[in-house]
């Protein structure tokens, strides 16, 4: 079992605060801000109190506390000051940056003040768009990159799970569909449990007044079929994270194809970072590939992602 992640490289720092190491040596050399630990052969080590130390200076700093002030300030004032300037602040990337803090201290209750705030100041469509979307990205390259352990990545993935499955209950309950015709259905190929980029997609389509059908993680192709005893004109959604695997997905959709749009006036849209492995001289009809949520609004809805 892999364990939380406890101790960081300066470059882990450097991924996890947009700190240049460079800058890091330089604050601890000129004001002592962080006491790192020498391994036999000299390479700096942090503790997981230093990398907590660090966000919560990086905070300050963006928003425009000189350095030499921060260093001035006694330990237990600057945490004070960090959840004052998250809790207040309209940056996308502040916000972001507090609960990336939120996440290294497991502090949910940091997490969801941050939230609380951001919501009333921006519709939730926008939390998803500016600041979970661009905040999960984040994370999903320092797990990548060892910066992160699985057991923070999983911390903040549930927490904004959570807030989408509130979101999406309301509308549930508040918005009657405008347009009953197209039906969407939502779903995870085999063997795919990552549903976020789904989730996402679901809130969306709900907003926009549309009938959504939500299936969730690992469904068969076979079993979709179940879904033409309700209506023959579907239009299915799926979010490829890590399946189909590169060898298997151009099989996959060639046999989607012929077991569920074949003879039906069905479609298929795919979404997800595992789409770049699709041979697209070889893709069949009836199925459509999107590359972000915003060309799916364009293209879709005709919306103006600027507004």
């Amino acid at each position: 079992m892999q364990r939380v992640k406890s101790t960081f490289s300066i470059k882990n720092l450097e991924n996890l605060s947009g700190i240049k190491a460079h800058t890091i040596r330089i604050w601890e050399k000129r004001y002592n801000l962080l006491s790192p630990e020498r391994t036999d052969t000299n390479i700096r080590r942090y503790s997981l109190d230093s990398l907590r130390k660090l966000l919560n200076i990086t905070l300050l700093y963006n928003h425009g506390f000189k350095i030499s002030k921060i260093a001035d300030l006694d330990e237990d004032e600057i945490p004070i000051l960090v959840r004052d300037i998250a809790l207040k602040s309209n940056s996308e990337q502040v916000a972001i940056n507090a609960f990336k803090l939120a996440m290294v201290n497991f502090d949910t209750v940091m997490f969801d003040a941050t939230y609380d705030e951001l919501l009333k100041r921006y519709s939730f469509f926008h939390l998803l768009t500016q600041v979970f979307s661009p905040l999960m990205q984040e994370l999903g390259i320092l797990w990548q990159t060892g910066a992160i352990s699985p057991s923070h990545e999983h911390f903040v993935t549930h927490l904004v799970k959570q807030k989408i499955h509130i979101q999406t209950e309301l509308l549930q309950r508040d918005t009657m569909p405008k347009n009953n015709r197209e039906v969407f259905v939502l779903f995870l190929p085999e063997n795919e449990i990552h549903e976020l980029g789904l989730l996402f997609l679901n809130f969306y389509l709900l907003s926009q007044g549309c009938k959504t059908i939500f299936l969730g993680q690992s469904i068969t192709t076979e079993s979709l079929e179940t879904l033409f005893t309700y209506t023959t004109s579907i239009t299915f959604v799926t979010h490829f994270t890590v399946e189909p695997n590169k060898d298997s997905i151009d099989e996959y959709l060639l046999n989607f194809y012929t077991s569920i749009l074949k003879e039906t006036s069905s479609k298929l849209l795919i979404f997800g970072p595992q789409q770049v492995q699709i041979d697209q001289s070889k893709l069949p009809q009836k199925i459509e590939i999107f590359k972000s949520v915003d060309a799916f609004r364009v293209s879709y809805f005709n919306e103006n992602i600027f507004v």
